[in-house]
Protein backbone atom coordinates (compact mmCIF):
# COMPACT_ATOMS: atom_id res chain seq x y z
CA UNK A 1 0.00 0.00 0.00
CA UNK A 2 1.49 3.45 -0.81
CA UNK A 3 2.47 6.11 1.88
CA UNK A 4 -0.43 8.92 1.52
CA UNK A 5 0.74 12.24 2.51
CA UNK A 6 -2.46 13.48 3.99
CA UNK A 7 -2.25 17.31 4.07
CA UNK A 8 0.30 18.16 1.45
CA UNK A 9 -2.26 18.02 -1.94
CA UNK A 10 -4.89 20.42 0.29
CA UNK A 11 -2.11 22.66 1.73
CA UNK A 12 -0.75 23.36 -1.51
CA UNK A 13 -3.57 24.62 -2.87
CA UNK A 14 -4.35 27.38 -0.78
CA UNK A 15 -1.42 29.88 0.12
CA UNK A 16 -1.21 30.71 4.05
CA UNK A 17 -0.29 34.35 5.01
CA UNK A 18 0.86 35.26 8.27
CA UNK A 19 0.63 38.61 9.94
CA UNK A 20 1.55 39.94 13.67
CA UNK A 21 -1.25 40.59 16.00
CA UNK A 22 -1.48 41.80 18.93
CA UNK A 23 -0.76 39.48 21.67
CA UNK A 24 -3.99 36.95 22.44
CA UNK A 25 -5.77 38.06 19.35
CA UNK A 26 -5.65 36.45 15.94
CA UNK A 27 -5.74 32.68 15.38
CA UNK A 28 -1.79 31.38 16.04
CA UNK A 29 -0.04 32.24 19.28
CA UNK A 30 3.10 31.02 21.12
CA UNK A 31 2.62 30.80 24.92
CA UNK A 32 5.04 30.60 27.40
CA UNK A 33 7.02 33.15 30.25
CA UNK A 34 10.21 35.01 30.46
CA UNK A 35 9.97 35.01 26.51
CA UNK A 36 10.55 31.06 25.83
CA UNK A 37 8.11 29.83 23.61
CA UNK A 38 6.46 26.61 26.11
CA UNK A 39 3.15 25.46 23.69
CA UNK A 40 1.63 26.35 20.23
CA UNK A 41 -2.11 27.33 19.98
CA UNK A 42 -4.46 27.66 16.94
CA UNK A 43 -7.25 28.80 18.23
CA UNK A 44 -10.73 29.63 16.54
CA UNK A 45 -12.97 30.61 19.60
CA UNK A 46 -12.07 33.68 21.04
CA UNK A 47 -8.92 36.03 22.57
CA UNK A 48 -6.36 34.45 24.40
CA UNK A 49 -6.14 35.32 27.81
CA UNK A 50 -3.68 38.52 28.60
CA UNK A 51 -0.22 37.59 29.32
CA UNK A 52 -0.50 34.22 28.21
CA UNK A 53 1.00 35.00 24.99
CA UNK A 54 4.61 35.81 23.76
CA UNK A 55 3.03 36.71 20.44
CA UNK A 56 -0.03 36.43 18.44
CA UNK A 57 -0.58 36.30 14.15
CA UNK A 58 -3.52 36.40 12.07
CA UNK A 59 -3.51 34.11 9.47
CA UNK A 60 -5.15 34.37 5.95
CA UNK A 61 -5.77 30.90 4.34
CA UNK A 62 -8.03 31.16 1.59
CA UNK A 63 -10.95 32.25 3.70
CA UNK A 64 -13.90 30.13 3.03
CA UNK A 65 -12.86 28.24 0.14
CA UNK A 66 -10.94 26.59 2.48
CA UNK A 67 -12.77 23.19 3.25
CA UNK A 68 -10.05 22.56 5.94
CA UNK A 69 -10.84 25.99 7.68
CA UNK A 70 -14.73 25.05 8.23
CA UNK A 71 -12.88 21.62 9.67
CA UNK A 72 -10.70 22.91 12.50
CA UNK A 73 -11.64 22.11 15.95
CA UNK A 74 -11.66 25.04 18.12
CA UNK A 75 -8.38 24.96 19.92
CA UNK A 76 -5.96 22.73 18.72
CA UNK A 77 -2.57 23.16 20.98
CA UNK A 78 0.42 21.09 21.46
CA UNK A 79 3.92 21.61 23.40
CA UNK A 80 7.08 23.29 22.09
CA UNK A 81 9.24 20.39 21.96
CA UNK A 82 12.51 20.38 20.66
CA UNK A 83 11.80 19.95 17.47
CA UNK A 84 9.66 23.12 17.07
CA UNK A 85 12.01 25.57 19.45
CA UNK A 86 14.09 26.84 16.61
CA UNK A 87 11.45 27.92 14.78
CA UNK A 88 8.98 29.50 17.32
CA UNK A 89 12.23 31.13 18.57
CA UNK A 90 12.53 33.01 15.04
CA UNK A 91 9.02 33.41 14.27
CA UNK A 92 8.96 35.17 17.62
CA UNK A 93 11.62 37.48 16.95
CA UNK A 94 10.61 38.03 13.19
CA UNK A 95 7.63 38.76 14.38
CA UNK A 96 8.45 41.53 17.01
CA UNK A 97 11.64 42.97 15.57
CA UNK A 98 9.95 43.49 11.92
CA UNK A 99 13.19 43.22 9.62
CA UNK A 100 13.73 43.53 5.95
CA UNK A 101 11.35 40.46 4.31
CA UNK A 102 10.28 39.51 7.71
CA UNK A 103 6.82 38.73 6.26
CA UNK A 104 7.82 35.55 3.62
CA UNK A 105 10.04 34.17 6.70
CA UNK A 106 6.43 34.66 9.02
CA UNK A 107 4.70 33.05 6.06
CA UNK A 108 7.02 30.05 5.65
CA UNK A 109 7.53 29.52 9.55
CA UNK A 110 3.73 29.93 9.99
CA UNK A 111 3.09 27.14 7.59
CA UNK A 112 5.42 25.13 9.42
CA UNK A 113 3.75 25.45 12.37
CA UNK A 114 0.08 24.60 11.48
CA UNK A 115 1.31 21.70 9.35
CA UNK A 116 2.69 20.34 12.71
CA UNK A 117 -0.17 21.18 14.91
CA UNK A 118 -2.55 19.35 12.09
CA UNK A 119 -0.38 16.09 11.81
CA UNK A 120 -0.97 16.39 15.65
CA UNK A 121 -4.40 16.52 15.61
CA UNK A 122 -5.10 14.10 12.91
CA UNK A 123 -2.53 11.43 14.82
CA UNK A 124 -4.58 12.10 17.53
CA UNK A 125 -8.21 11.99 15.94
CA UNK A 126 -8.63 15.43 18.16
CA UNK A 127 -11.81 16.44 15.49
CA UNK A 128 -15.40 14.09 15.83
CA UNK A 129 -16.73 15.47 12.27
CA UNK A 130 -15.27 16.84 9.26
CA UNK A 131 -12.31 16.77 7.27
CA UNK A 132 -9.74 15.91 10.09
CA UNK A 133 -12.10 13.60 11.37
CA UNK A 134 -11.71 11.71 7.80
CA UNK A 135 -7.87 12.36 7.32
CA UNK A 136 -7.23 10.73 10.91
CA UNK A 137 -9.09 7.03 9.10
CA UNK A 138 -5.97 6.07 6.91
CA UNK A 139 -8.86 4.33 5.05
CA UNK A 140 -10.79 7.02 4.02
CA UNK A 141 -7.55 9.02 4.18
CA UNK A 142 -6.67 7.15 0.95
CA UNK A 143 -9.86 8.68 -0.72
CA UNK A 144 -10.11 12.05 0.52
CA UNK A 145 -6.56 12.29 -0.68
CA UNK A 146 -7.46 11.19 -4.18
CA UNK A 147 -10.08 13.63 -4.24
CA UNK A 148 -7.64 16.52 -3.16
CA UNK A 149 -4.79 15.48 -6.01
CA UNK A 150 -6.88 15.09 -8.89
CA UNK A 151 -9.99 17.19 -8.30
CA UNK A 152 -11.31 17.23 -11.94
CA UNK A 153 -11.34 12.76 -12.21
CA UNK A 154 -14.81 11.16 -13.08
CA UNK A 155 -14.90 10.05 -9.48
CA UNK A 156 -17.57 7.37 -8.23
CA UNK A 157 -18.37 5.84 -4.72
CA UNK A 158 -16.44 3.07 -6.06
CA UNK A 159 -13.95 4.14 -7.36
CA UNK A 160 -13.37 5.93 -4.24
CA UNK A 161 -14.13 2.95 -2.26
CA UNK A 162 -11.31 0.96 -4.58
CA UNK A 163 -8.82 3.71 -3.50
CA UNK A 164 -10.09 3.32 0.53
CA UNK A 165 -10.15 -0.73 0.44
CA UNK A 166 -13.30 -0.78 1.13
CA UNK A 167 -16.61 -2.11 -0.37
CA UNK A 168 -18.96 0.62 -1.44
CA UNK A 169 -21.58 0.44 1.22
CA UNK A 170 -19.07 0.31 4.02
CA UNK A 171 -17.02 3.48 2.44
CA UNK A 172 -20.01 5.45 2.26
CA UNK A 173 -21.02 4.31 5.83
CA UNK A 174 -17.69 5.62 7.19
CA UNK A 175 -16.92 8.77 5.06
CA UNK A 176 -20.50 10.18 6.39
CA UNK A 177 -20.27 9.41 9.81
CA UNK A 178 -16.77 10.69 9.95
CA UNK A 179 -17.12 13.57 7.45
CA UNK A 180 -20.49 14.46 8.18
CA UNK A 181 -21.36 14.33 4.14
CA UNK A 182 -21.41 11.80 1.04
CA UNK A 183 -18.63 11.11 -0.53
CA UNK A 184 -20.10 12.99 -4.03
CA UNK A 185 -21.34 16.05 -1.59
CA UNK A 186 -17.51 16.85 0.17
CA UNK A 187 -15.92 16.36 -4.24
CA UNK A 188 -18.30 18.44 -5.25
CA UNK A 189 -17.67 21.32 -2.32
CA UNK A 190 -13.94 20.51 -3.04
CA UNK A 191 -14.16 20.84 -7.05
CA UNK A 192 -16.33 24.38 -6.28
CA UNK A 193 -13.43 25.45 -4.15
CA UNK A 194 -11.00 25.39 -6.38
CA UNK A 195 -13.16 26.92 -8.80
CA UNK A 196 -13.92 29.81 -6.80
CA UNK A 197 -10.10 30.33 -6.36
CA UNK A 198 -9.58 30.14 -9.79
CA UNK A 199 -12.43 32.52 -10.45
CA UNK A 200 -10.93 35.17 -7.97
CA UNK A 201 -7.85 35.14 -10.26
CA UNK A 202 -8.87 35.86 -13.09
CA UNK A 203 -9.30 32.04 -14.83
CA UNK A 204 -11.89 32.07 -17.60
CA UNK A 205 -14.94 29.72 -17.09
CA UNK A 206 -14.57 27.40 -19.87
CA UNK A 207 -10.98 26.69 -18.42
CA UNK A 208 -12.26 26.42 -14.95
CA UNK A 209 -15.09 24.16 -15.92
CA UNK A 210 -12.29 21.83 -18.14
CA UNK A 211 -10.21 21.60 -15.02
CA UNK A 212 -12.54 20.24 -12.98
CA UNK A 213 -14.28 17.86 -14.18
CA UNK A 214 -17.64 20.09 -15.47
CA UNK A 215 -19.02 18.79 -19.14
CA UNK A 216 -19.50 22.29 -20.18
CA UNK A 217 -18.79 26.08 -18.49
CA UNK A 218 -22.87 26.29 -18.10
CA UNK A 219 -22.67 23.17 -15.89
CA UNK A 220 -20.18 25.08 -13.71
CA UNK A 221 -22.36 28.07 -13.76
CA UNK A 222 -25.50 26.07 -12.40
CA UNK A 223 -23.28 24.37 -9.86
CA UNK A 224 -21.52 27.79 -9.06
CA UNK A 225 -24.83 29.36 -8.69
CA UNK A 226 -26.35 26.82 -6.16
CA UNK A 227 -23.59 26.73 -4.05
CA UNK A 228 -22.68 30.42 -4.36
CA UNK A 229 -25.91 32.13 -4.86
CA UNK A 230 -24.39 33.88 -7.54
CA UNK A 231 -22.63 34.03 -11.29
CA UNK A 232 -18.86 32.67 -11.66
CA UNK A 233 -18.11 36.03 -13.34
CA UNK A 234 -19.05 37.39 -10.14
CA UNK A 235 -16.08 35.83 -8.53
CA UNK A 236 -13.68 38.55 -9.55
CA UNK A 237 -15.28 41.25 -7.36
Amino acid sequence: MRHVDRLSALMARFALEARPAAPGEGVLHLLGAGGVPERLLLQNDGRVPAGAALMSAHLEWGGAANPLLSALPARIERPVGAEDAALATVFLQEATAKRCGSGPVLNRIAEVLVIRLLRGAIEQGAAETGLLAGLADPRLARAIVAMHEAPGQAWSNADLAREAGLSVSRFAELFQRAMGETPMAYLRRWRLALAHRDLRTGARVQTVARRYGYGSPEALSRAYRRHHGAAPREARG
